[in-house]
């Protein structure tokens, strides 16, 4: 099987290449020689390369950037995952395309199914759903999923920050009125691997890791288990905050977690709970730092 990542050079486009099944050939692509939003481009890069799946793991996410910058993060979000399902659709290629939990307006206070009403609070999430939508009206043979909160030890996310400041600072304060799910970027690749095991997998699915925290209980989860390994030397006060208190040009939803037992049954996968997928992800990054 040949598979075609798109955003390769992001948390989870380089997640999946380090982690691609024996067999599987892959072509990995990013800006400056892939432009998603160019159809021509994508045109000529699907009918050359001919993949059988594209994983399409590029996004626009500066969530508070795309408040300025709408055209920017519709281009990346909405039109380039059109451009991919027309190209998909018309060759008969497989289209994976990873979402976000911000399609939801986080006034829920249970977990939402992949069938949900969605109403995003911002640009980002409004410009996500545009995509969904655009691929779903241009392309059968899809597989969207959305996920939430994702971190790894590669490009920029909350758990790289936190450890960032944590090294430098004595106290920081997090939110604690926004709840969600993490999701570590190695669990997210191997579902979608697991995906290509199984043609009949379509539509839109949820996947984090298990559990369900605020983003003040996952930094001092964050603060002990990488003191527990030795990726910190040093205890710093965490204080917790409401959103009033930290406030940001877009509107994030208060509760976002995903429900996932569709997923996980549907994808015979047995998930982790994520305070375990943060531990071993950061013993990993602390590995890869010694050795």
């Amino acid at each position: 099987m040949k598979a075609m990542i798109i955003g390769a050079k992001g948390q989870l486009g380089t997640t999946l290449m380090k982690s691609r099944p024996p067999g599987m050939e892959m072509t990995a692509l990013d800006l400056p020689e892939f432009d998603i939003t160019d159809p021509v481009s994508v045109e000529k890069w699907v009918h050359s390369e001919k993949p059988d799946v594209i994983i399409n793991a590029s996004a626009y996410t500066a969530v508070d950037r795309s408040e300025e910058e709408a055209e920017i993060a519709s281009a990346v979000n909405a039109a380039g995952p059109k451009n991919l399902a027309l190209v998909a659709g018309q060759t008969g290629v497989r289209l994976i395309h990873i979402s976000t939990d911000y399609v939801f307006d986080g006034t829920g206070c249970t977990p939402y199914m992949a069938d949900s009403p969605c109403s995003p609070l911002g640009v980002y999430g409004q410009t996500k759903r545009q995509g969904e939508l655009a691929i779903m009206e241009n392309a059968d043979d899809t597989l969207i999923l959305r996920t939430s909160w994702l971190y790894s030890q590669y490009g920029n996310n909350f758990v790289l920050t936190m450890l960032r400041l944590m090294a430098k600072r004595d106290r920081i304060s997090v939110v604690a009125d926004q709840v969600g799910s993490p999701t570590w970027a190695s669990t997210l690749a191997a579902a979608i691997w697991k995906a290509l095991e199984n043609k009949d997998l379509k539509g839109i699915y949820h996947w984090s890791d298990a559990g369900i925290t605020s983003w003040y209980d996952f930094a001092v989860a964050i603060q002990e288990e990488a003191l527990g390994c030795g990726l910190l030397d040093r205890t710093i006060h965490i204080l917790p905050i409401t959103t009033a208190e930290f406030p940001t040009r877009a509107r994030r939803p208060s509760y976002s977690a995903l429900g996932c037992w569709r997923t996980w049954k549907d994808f015979e996968i047995q998930p982790v709970h994520w305070r375990v997928a943060l531990r071993k992800m950061l013993v990993e990054k602390k590995n890869d730092h010694t050795s």
